[in-house]
């Protein structure tokens, strides 16, 4: 009889422990946000639009540039007072170009920021449902850092996030 109810109690038990076992896996959150088609297209959105920036405030820098030269070769042919009212022109025009370089380089900033925080705000929530819906207790996020400094490579389950992650996206262009 005592064999039987320490044979059940050790049932019980093992079949408790199986219970708890908690689900967990990682993710490389660097390589998840970088190989999403999402960011992969907003960067090249800004950096296109950059390149575009950039190239027509440099025509208008070259356009300036023409336009001081010009006053250079006939400066000294000007009146005093010319010359002051030129010079004058001149700098609130280099001003304004200077002003309208920093104010369209902040607009890019600031829109590529707020677009990367947003997919990286999307990725985050991808996973968190991804989690819930997978059953797992824990999915712990691997950066730069090296915050786990070991895991099994059977718990990484970037891979498979970033496949869900990516096709989720094609089927919503399609």
């Amino acid at each position: 009889m005592k064999k039987i109810i320490a044979l059940l109690i050790l049932s019980v038990t093992i079949f408790s422990c199986n219970q708890n076992v908690e689900k967990t896996a990682y993710v490389n959150n660097t390589k998840v946000v970088s190989d999403f088609n999402e960011m992969k297209a907003a960067k090249e959105k800004w950096t296109q639009k950059n390149n575009e920036v950039r190239a027509e405030l440099e025509a208008k820098a070259k356009q300036f540039q023409i336009e001081l030269e010009g006053y250079r070769n006939i400066m000294k042919s000007m009146t005093p007072s010319n010359k002051e009212k030129r010079e004058n022109e001149l700098m609130t025009k280099q001003q304004t170009l200077q002003r309208e370089q920093q104010i369209k380089m902040q607009e890019i900033q600031q829109g590529s920021q707020q677009e990367i925080d947003s997919i990286i705000t999307k990725v985050e929530n991808f996973i968190k449902e991804y989690g819930k819906k997978n059953g797992y207790t824990y999915i712990y996020g691997e950066t730069e850092v090296s915050n786990i400094l070991y895991a099994k490579e059977e718990l990484d389950i970037t891979d498979k996030i970033l496949a869900e992650l990516n096709g989720t996206e094609e089927k919503k262009e399609k």
